[in-house]
């Protein structure tokens, strides 16, 4: 069986380490230890890596709620761009990105402000919704233009 590749290597760890802060721990030393930080960041370059949700973190790394809370301390500190910026370069200098393999996902992109919650249509929008479908349908057919009442119209005319 292959034997899978490290998500980090020591070399790479060695530059991230120092930009993170250490683990937490209570002044009563009461609790549970907190998880080491690479093990978190490894689990959160899996997460980046495969596009997963969090629940479906392999048991191989921290809980996943762990692992993000780590990443949400880490952000609301500024640490994880600095650490995230050292592990590119780094991965950059030695060809292993791909440059023209990168792409954004605008799925966590907030709404515009102001935007109207989700609610259920109103009768009057869905028969407005339905009327315009079957207007493209209809005009898909007639060449652009469309027939509704007696009455030749074209799109630019709505």
């Amino acid at each position: 069986m292959k034997e899978r590749q490290k998500l980090l290597t020591d070399e790479q760890w060695e530059l991230i380490e120092p930009l993170l802060p250490p683990p937490r721990r209570r002044r009563d030393n009461r609790g549970r230890p907190w998880a080491s930080n690479r093990a978190c960041f490894a689990g959160i370059l899996w997460i980046l890596q495969t596009g997963a949700a969090w629940r479906f973190l392999p048991e191989a790394f921290p809980s996943p709620s762990t692992c993000w809370r780590r990443l949400k301390q880490w952000q609301e500190e500024g640490v994880w761009l600095e650490a995230w910026r050292a592990l590119l370069g780094a991965l950059d200098e030695e060809g292993l990105l791909q440059w023209d393999e990168t792409f954004l996902d605008g799925s966590f992109a907030p709404a515009k402000k102001g935007a109207r919650k989700s609610v259920k249509p109103s009768a009057a929008r869905e028969r407005r919704r339905r009327r315009l479908n079957q207007i493209g349908r209809e005009s898909d057919r007639n060449g652009g233009r469309y027939f509704w009442r007696g009455v030749e119209r074209s799109y630019e005319e709505l």
